[in-house]
């Protein structure tokens, strides 16, 4: 298997919605951020997969001298390999890909943040540094893209985190800042034993109301001379957005059920925002 059949099918069975808009894109740029991407899932399953929380911190540790021994020309791994020659082009750097890592390592030493600033820090490289690598390789003419990039991820990491609030508790994490349970009155152990209530419902409306807020404050900040070329990033903000509202129309049922948007849905959405420049 050649490392670009290995990154592709990695992107392919993760399901995520950023596959979908990886398909519009032209060759280089779609084998780039399918490279980006695949690295992206690959640290992001040690911390996922390895139970034993001091082989994934060396499993970790070995992604990074992976990281640095590639961008001195010594790649090993498939990703890697894949990825290598596409960042120059595309302004990807050994920072970006060693804050994602960064970003992982914080899942392995921390399961609770005690305000939104701390999770912000969190999100910040575990899904802004995706958005900001993201945007380069999409495309863009104007500094203000890269905040615009960095706000998205924020957004698309809070949906996440609104998503997955049960599987989260299952694993004994919350992401929930807890001086926001206490103003709503909902105790870290309601979350593990997985109890709904008026006051989660409270809760999540203002998880939700605020992620809303931050698609529209990213959207803002986009130049309208890099509209064009980030449309993929806007594809994948219609879809996520749009989990986002159907988790709340639902009522929020996150603690015990994923809900999630079919892939024909996704596709759709996806096609929507490049053909027609729309939400």
């Amino acid at each position: 298997m050649t490392p670009q059949q290995y990154v592709q099918d990695k992107a392919a069975a993760s399901g995520s919605s950023f596959y979908y808009a990886f398909l519009f894109l032209p060759p280089r740029k779609r084998a780039a951020i399918t490279a980006f991407y695949a690295f992206c899932r690959e640290v992001d399953d040690v911390v996922d997969e390895i139970e034993d929380t001091g082989v994934a911190a060396q499993t970790l540790h070995w992604w990074r001298l992976e990281v640095a021994g590639s961008f001195a020309g010594n790649a090993q791994h498939p990703v890697m390999k894949a990825l290598m020659p596409l960042t120059a082009e595309h302004g990807i750097n050994e920072q970006h890909l060693q804050q994602v890592i960064d970003g992982c390592d914080m899942d392995l030493r921390q399961t609770r943040y005690l305000d939104f600033a701390g999770l912000k820090t969190y999100c910040h490289l575990v899904a802004g540094v995706v958005g900001e690598v993201a945007a380069r390789i999409f495309g863009q003419s104007q500094d203000e893209t890269t905040e615009y990039a960095h706000s998205l991820g924020l957004a698309f990491q809070l949906t996440n985190i609104i998503r997955d609030v049960g599987e989260d508790a299952m694993r004994g994490r919350i992401y929930l800042p807890i001086d926001e349970l206490q103003r709503f009155g909902v105790t870290a152990n309601d979350l593990l034993k997985r109890r709904d209530s008026a006051a989660f419902q409270a809760l999540m409306k203002f998880q939700c109301d605020r992620a809303l807020d931050i698609y529209e404050q990213a959207l803002s900040r986009l130049p309208a001379t890099d509209w064009r070329a980030q449309k993929p990033g806007l594809m994948m903000a219609s879809i996520y957005r749009t989990l986002l509202i159907e988790i709340e129309n639902a009522k929020f049922p996150v603690l015990t059920q994923r809900v999630a948007l079919t892939p024909v849905r996704k596709m759709w959405l996806a096609w929507k925002m490049q053909a027609l420049g729309r939400f």
